[in-house]
Order: C-alpha cells, then sequence, then structure tokens
C-alpha cells in the first residue's frame, strides 16, 4: 500500500486529492494545523477510514514536518498547504512567506536530510504570470508576479527547481490555473458569488457586493485537478505542468451565470465604479462594487495553456465553465434552503 502525506488537508484541494487517494487504497496522511482543529468540516466523512490519519503539524514549524517524514517515510509528498488568499497577502506579506515560500523549502529540505526516496509535489499557481502579455501561458512564459502571494510563490517554484537540479530529487509543480467547487472557501469570489445568489434567490439577502467585475480568469473543476496533481506524480521523471481548461471568463461572466441558472435576469446600470445590477423583474438593485474590495496591484487576466498536461500525462479539463458555476451555485442554494 502506497502512502501520502498531505499538507494542506483540510482545504479544498486536500480534501478531494484524500478522497482521490483513498480510492485508489493509498494510506493518506493529513498534516493538519492545531488552529484548524474547528475546520475539518470537508473531511468529517473521511475521519472513519482506517487508512485516513490526521496529524498535528506546520509547514512554518522545521521539526513537526521532520519528524511527520522520518515517521512516516510516505512515497508522495504534496504540498497543498498555503496562505491562498491574493488579497489577504498584501495585509499579510510575512505570514505568507513563511508559509508559502519557506514550508516549501522546509519540506524539501527534509526530504533531502532524511534520504527519502520520495515523490514531490507543489501546488504553484498562474498568479505568477502576473499582467502576462501574451494572449495563453504555458510553461514557457515568463512570470511576473503582482502579490506577496505570487512573490511567496515564485521562491516556492524556484525552490523545486533547484533542489530537482541540484540533488535529484522527484520535485514537481503543478501551475494550476484557477479551480472552484462547492467546497471553496467563502471569502474567495466565486464562493462569494455562488452563495449570494442563492441568498438572494431565497430572500435571505438583498444585493452582492463585489470588486473588480472585468477580472478574466481561466476557471476549471476542482476535483480534475487534484486528479492530475496525482498524474504528475505517476510520471518516471519530474517536470513542471501548466493545469488549466483553455478559456478565460470574467468576474461578469460568472455573475450573469450564477443568476441566471437560479432564474434571475440580470441588467447593468451605470459605469466604472458606479456599475450596478438590477433584478430585471422588479427593478431591484441586486449586485454593487465596492472599491474595498479591488487589490492594491490586481491581475486582470489570466488564460492557460494546458497542451503539455494534455499530452504527456494525459491529463484534460472536462467541465465547461457553465457546468461549473451551476454546480456551485446548485450546491449554495441546496445548502441555505436546508438551513432556512
Amino acid at each position: 500500500m502506497k502512502k501520502a502525506l498531505i499538507t494542506g488537508v483540510t482545504g479544498q484541494d486536500g480534501s478531494y486529492l484524500s478522497e482521490l487517494l483513498l480510492s485508489k487504497n493509498y494510506k493518506v496522511i493529513g498534516i493538519i494545523r492545531r488552529s484548524s482543529y474547528f475546520n475539518t468540516y470537508r473531511i468529517d466523512h473521511l475521519l472513519k477510514n482506517k487508512n485516513f490519519k490526521l496529524l498535528y503539524g506546520d509547514v512554518t514549524d522545521y521539526k513537526s514536518i521532520f519528524s511527520a517524514l522520518k515517521k512516516y517515510k510516505p512515497d508522495e509528498v504534496y504540498n497543498l498547504a498555503a496562505q491562498s488568499h491574493v488579497k489577504v497577502s498584501f495585509d499579510m506579506p510575512e505570514y505568507t512567506t513563511n508559509t508559502n515560500a519557506l514550508g516549501c523549502l522546509k519540506i524539501l529540505d527534509s526530504i533531502k536530510n532524511l534520504g527519502l526516496d520520495c515523490k514531490f509535489y507543489q501546488a504553484s499557481t498562474s498568479e505568477l504570470y502576473g499582467n502576462s502579455q501574451v494572449k495563453f501561458q504555458d510553461e514557457n512564459t515568463i512570470f511576473n508576479p503582482q502579490s506577496p502571494y505570487a512573490v511567496s510563490k515564485l521562491y516556492a517554484f524556484f525552490s523545486v527547481k533547484n533542489f530537482r537540479d541540484s540533488y535529484g530529487t522527484f520535485a514537481t509543480n503543478g501551475i494550476l490555473f484557477n479551480h472552484e467547487s462547492p467546497r471553496r472557501g467563502d471569502t474567495f469570489v466565486t464562493k462569494k458569488i455562488s452563495s449570494a445568489a442563492a441568498k438572494i434567490k431565497l430572500g435571505l439577502l438583498d444585493k452582492l457586493i463585489i470588486g473588480n467585475l472585468d477580472s478574466k480568469r481561466d476557471w476549471g473543476y476542482a476535483p480534475e485537478y487534484v486528479y492530475g496533481m496525482w498524474k504528475m506524480l505517476q510520471m518516471n521523471k519530474p517536470n513542471d505542468y501548466v493545469l488549466a481548461t483553455g478559456k478565460s471568463y470574467s468576474v461578469r461572466n460568472f455573475i450573469e451565470e450564477s443568476f441566471n441558472y437560479l432564474g434571475i435576469s440580470i441588467a447593468w446600470k451605470g459605469s466604472g465604479i458606479n456599475e450596478y445590477a438590477i433584478n430585471i423583474k422588479n427593478k431591484k438593485k441586486i449586485v454593487s462594487i465596492d472599491k474595498k474590495y479591488f487589490r492594491p496591484n490586481d491581475v486582470n487576466y489570466l488564460l492557460g495553456n494546458p497542451k503539455k498536461a494534455n499530452k504527456e500525462i494525459k491529463w484534460k479539463s472536462k467541465t465547461s465553465f457553465k457546468k461549473l458555476v451551476s454546480i456551485m451555485t446548485e450546491y449554495d442554494y441546496n445548502y441555505y434552503k436546508s438551513k432556512n
């Protein structure tokens, strides 16, 4: 039986990856921070599985990571732990760096010092590209990080390459473009939209307050992306791969699709910071903009080219943007309906 160690196990990706690996008969060891003890709702259904174990630790604490690796000697290590909110990284740059950059380094250094024969996956990000000047971003596109989050991930990205080249570590970067699901955190824009639309439909909220409507992202479905992570570590040689859909949509598009799924037709009025949307049926304002939700330095456009992953690891995104929005919106609608 293979063993896998996952940091960030309580997050969206950590929960889906745990399910995938357990279905493939892995023993899964999840590293959980003491402060996350009350935040296990995504993995509570796995706690009775005899092959799933939680272990207290933190990627910012070298000893806890070193001890976990020494004790379990995993075949695969997935580093999904991160301060992953871009806007928060401007408010907490030091914490973001300690977690995202040095956390990755500590795991790689532990693997090297223990002499472990294991494969390492680093959760990288499309935010590395910043405001790229090319239509599609791939593994050869120049990086241009625009936030403390992206800068910290850049350090981790090159740490992986350095250990791979210097010590022969099987270390892989997965440059994942935005991937969403009903398990997305409440502070992320897609979840904020889908949950607000559901509450408005149910009469539990008057309007959605949002930031940059025209920011465009390549949005995919998270369960498919964790499968891509696993595929990367099944290769004979380590490499870096972009996972993306190859299609880009704006925040505005996401809002329109979410409301439309619930049978609410909207119309946009005004312009700039004063733009808003009304419910065509009753003329009520249901979307407005607040500049406090804008980032100090925003990335306005990301669009991935997944051809390398398509060809080499046989991975391809299957869920359309419209289907993704419907999955999230339906889940939130049913959830809030059941609570009221």
